[in-house]
């Protein structure tokens, strides 16, 4: 027996494709359980029209030669299980979901994925400080500039403020140690993120503690580094900033500096007028994938997350 092929049939020919697409839509805001439960569908009947839904998106999409990509990586259970996922930071999209970790061979595979000629097209990568990140970019696409990006320069930053305070957690004692306590997030958080209770608590932190009040204060400050036009001012600013680490007896703050010295290069890039891109999609993206794992309650079928994650960004159709 042979079934005519029928345009607006879905591919479970049981629905219509623009039944299908109104599913995909109403799963963009709602988890698969609950769109099931509101049209009274079977829970594998409603995830196998997104999943139809999805293809259609990126089947109208396709993948452009990206000029700037940022690359980042993204855990999928506990014991360390990654996949790593790269972005076309100009059109704002992800492109490429894929590896078995965040190896220097998973990388890799997305270059031999994007084609020679295309890799050949980018311009600038961004990416946190990890070495096998930069090792397959440098050998896949040597053309391009590597730029670190900011908010994982600023977390090591962060990480460094922490250990301060946890030093001076442990050395105080009795009514000391009272200021210090349950402050990580208010020392952590940007001054104009803080509600007026952050702000006072935040004072009397800094005012009971000078060691803190300090490592807070040059960690403000170092912000101010990728507000500069050239690399010239960029290094003079840095230069100055070490310069003022001498006889704080601020360990963390040390090494911090001595692995920005490290990686000078890919932080400076920033400071170039055809680098100037938008560093805060990456975190945004991971701040959505992480919400899409959290409403799934942790989603076991790789593939499903894979097309949730490359069309979380794309239009409805």
């Amino acid at each position: 027996m042979k079934r005519e092929a029928l345009d607006w049939l879905a591919g479970n020919p049981f629905y219509t494709k623009r039944f299908a697409y109104y599913v995909g839509r109403k799963c963009r805001s709602m988890t698969v359980k609950d769109v099931a439960r509101e049209l009274k569908l079977d829970w594998h009947t409603v995830k196998t029209l997104e999943i139809e839904y999805m293809q259609e998106q990126i089947k109208r999409n396709p993948v452009a030669a990206p000029r700037v990509i940022g690359l980042d990586e993204v855990s999928l259970r506990k014991g360390h299980t990654y996949r790593i996922v790269v972005s076309d930071l100009e059109r704002g999209r992800p492109i490429w979901f894929g590896g078995e970790d965040r190896s220097e061979a998973s990388l890799d595979m997305f270059y031999e994925w994007l084609g020679v000629k295309r890799s050949a097209r980018i311009e600038l990568a961004v990416m946190d400080m990890w070495k096998a990140f930069t090792k397959s970019t440098k050998k896949n696409a040597p053309q391009s500039a590597i730029l670190y990006d900011k908010f994982h320069v600023m977390r090591h930053l962060g990480d460094a403020l922490d250990t301060v305070r946890k030093q001076e957690y442990a050395r105080l004692s009795g009514k000391d140690r009272t200021y210090i306590k349950g402050q990580k997030y208010t020392l952590l958080s940007n001054r104009e993120n803080l509600t007026m209770d952050g702000r006072k608590a935040l004072k009397k932190v800094l005012g009971a503690n000078r060691r803190l009040n300090t490592a807070y204060i040059l960690k403000e400050s170092f912000g101010q580094l990728w507000s500069y036009k050239t690399e010239g001012w960029a290094r003079r600013f840095f230069d100055n900033w070490k310069e003022s680490l001498k006889w704080q007896r601020l360990e963390s703050y040390e090494k911090f500096s001595a692995m920005i010295e490290r990686h000078w290069d890919g932080i400076a890039a920033y400071s170039r007028p055809q680098n100037k891109v938008s560093l805060g999609f990456v975190e945004g993206l991971n701040n959505k994938i992480r919400v899409i794992q959290r409403r799934a309650y942790g989603l076991r079928d790789e593939e499903y997350l894979r097309l949730k994650i490359l069309t979380c960004m794309l239009k409805e159709i």
